[in-house]
């Protein structure tokens, strides 16, 4: 019983550990997002546009086309065509 427990306590600290790891990359890896953006809006690109168009560079196809779709229909709605 005690050697499941200590395997258990073992595997537990091992997960804590990775997700930690995982963490500071993830930090590290926005900070790096971050600079990439300052230095496009240092070289005169408009930031809020650039964030748009990677926003939909990373979504799919069909899920784009669906977005755009429904973004027209309510624009529509609106007036605002």
């Amino acid at each position: 019983m005690a050697t499941t427990a200590n395997f258990a306590k073992g595997q537990l600290k091992a997960l804590v550990e990775r997700i930690e790891k995982l963490e500071e990359e993830k930090k590290a890896l926005a900070e790096d997002v971050r600079e990439v953006y300052a230095e496009a809006k240092a070289a005169g690109f408009d930031v809020k546009a650039l964030r748009a168009v990677v926003r939909l560079r990373m979504q799919d196809t069909e899920e784009r086309k669906e977005h755009e779709a429904l973004v027209d229909l309510y624009r529509d709605a609106l007036g605002l065509g």
